[in-house]
């Protein structure tokens, strides 16, 4: 074996491949912009996502879907207005289609009230505060189950803190139809927590 002094070790050779570099160094912004709304609106897509009853794994692959039709679309030189509707519709139609598509494959979906209930801790105290509050919580979930769709999806994503004109634009109604859906929920659920 001969051994050369002169050479850098094998690991730090790097060879230039054409064009890699420059993809790399342009895309680089835009990378960092998908990084910081990755990590601005993951947890509430993935929340969102989970309230149509799939499951944890397949909601972070729903995010993961968001975020990379999210890079093709900016890298295409689209619209960056409204970006967070944009990507609440887009998570909106993947949890649509990736829950027809499992009910398709099975008969029991389990019901979309479970997975409600599983994203909600549990903070009481001791196991008699604890009881009385999930009791509480199975009403109110019990309530936004039995809600029309429409109105359950509006209501999620309200508490997601979108406005009502991107809720709007996600579920592609009117302004006064989000209006609405959210005044009869919020009645409903406010005259189970007066009793």
């Amino acid at each position: 074996m001969i051994f050369m002094a002169d050479q850098p070790p094998e690991s730090t050779l790097r060879l230039p491949i054409p064009g890699v570099a420059d993809r790399e160094r342009a895309a680089s912004p835009l990378a960092d912009e998908i990084i910081g709304l990755f990590d601005q609106f993951r947890d509430r897509l993935l929340r969102y996502v989970l309230s149509f009853g799939l499951s944890v794994p397949d909601g972070e692959d729903i995010v993961q879907e968001v975020f990379l039709s999210l890079y093709r679309h900016l890298q295409r030189g689209h619209s960056r207005d409204k970006l967070r509707a944009w990507m609440f519709r887009v998570a909106h139609n993947l949890a649509l289609k990736r829950r027809n598509r499992a009910r398709t494959m099975r008969e029991d979906t389990g019901g979309e009230g479970a997975a409600l209930v599983s994203l909600i801790p549990d903070p009481g105290p001791n196991p008699e505060d604890r009881m009385t509050e999930t009791q509480r919580r199975q009403i109110l979930l019990a309530v936004v189950a039995v809600l029309p769709e429409q109105d359950r999806r509006c209501l999620v994503l309200r508490a997601e803190g979108l406005r009502y004109r991107e809720i709007a634009s996600v579920l592609e109604i009117s302004l006064g139809s989000v209006a609405l859906s959210l005044e009869r929920s919020l009645t409903r659920l406010a005259r189970v927590v007066q009793r």
